[in-house]
């Protein structure tokens, strides 16, 4: 079954463009011209990516970023014309799970599309017990931390990122080999991509995140799943 791909773009000939690219690949593709018309028709077709425009009336596409987030299991590639690093980070932040700057060539988009689908069905190995550390459980089955009567549930990225910290725990991984593990082998000097999905996890997984006890950063190399007593 090939993979299912919603374009979102207020442009009608970006979406022909983007639908004969991507269909000519083997991909099951479907668009719309908005964020409201976008999060109609995830609610009416499982997707498994979204390629999302910034810049769009009415909803626009952070803020349909956050709903498709909130609403939606899918991966989310924002497309836009900003470049700056704030822009980047602001989009991450919205829960996109990558960032393509236009104007971008056909392979270097099917390449990010490739890394994104490989990472979209993030499912732990059958038998993978839940974690409890101190009032925290990470149930990797449910994809969800529970903190006392609270229950976070995990995006595709923040499962895949926390997954390979636990499973390495109390080794520093350096950026770059959490990018790789993570995102793709394509990826390297996304520094910034790091930075914010670890952000997102502490608020999901440490009772004070500004003093995080687990998720532990090593300045200029990477970080640190931190288990209560071990150095």
């Amino acid at each position: 079954m090939s993979a299912r791909i919603l374009v979102v773009d207020d442009e009608p000939q970006i979406r022909r463009v983007m639908r004969a690219t991507l269909t000519a690949r083997g991909y099951t593709v479907s668009d719309a011209r908005s964020g409201e018309e976008a999060l109609e028709k995830l609610g009416q077709s499982p997707q498994d990516l979204v390629l999302l425009d910034v810049n769009m009336p009415g909803m626009g596409g952070l803020a349909a970023c956050r709903a498709i987030r909130a609403g939606f299991d899918v991966g989310i590639i924002m497309l836009t014309v900003r470049s700056a690093e704030k822009d980047k980070v602001e989009a991450l932040d919205a829960g996109a799970d990558d960032y393509v700057t236009k104007p971008f060539g056909t392979p270097e988009l099917l390449a990010r599309i490739r890394a994104a689908l490989r990472r979209s069905a993030s499912i732990a190995p059958a038998g993978a017990q839940p974690m409890i550390i101190g009032e925290v459980t990470i149930d990797f089955q449910g994809r969800q931390v529970v903190i006392g009567e609270r229950h976070t549930r995990l995006t595709p990225k923040e499962f895949d990122l926390l997954w390979h910290l636990v499973t390495h725990a109390n080794r520093t991984i350096t950026h770059r080999d959490l990018l790789h593990a993570v995102w793709g082998l394509e990826y390297g000097g996304e520094v910034e991509y790091l930075r914010v999905f670890v952000n997102q996890l502490r608020k999901k997984i440490e009772p004070d995140p500004a003093n995080p006890k687990y998720l532990l950063t090593e300045p200029w190399v990477g970080y640190r799943f931190q288990l209560r007593g071990q150095r």
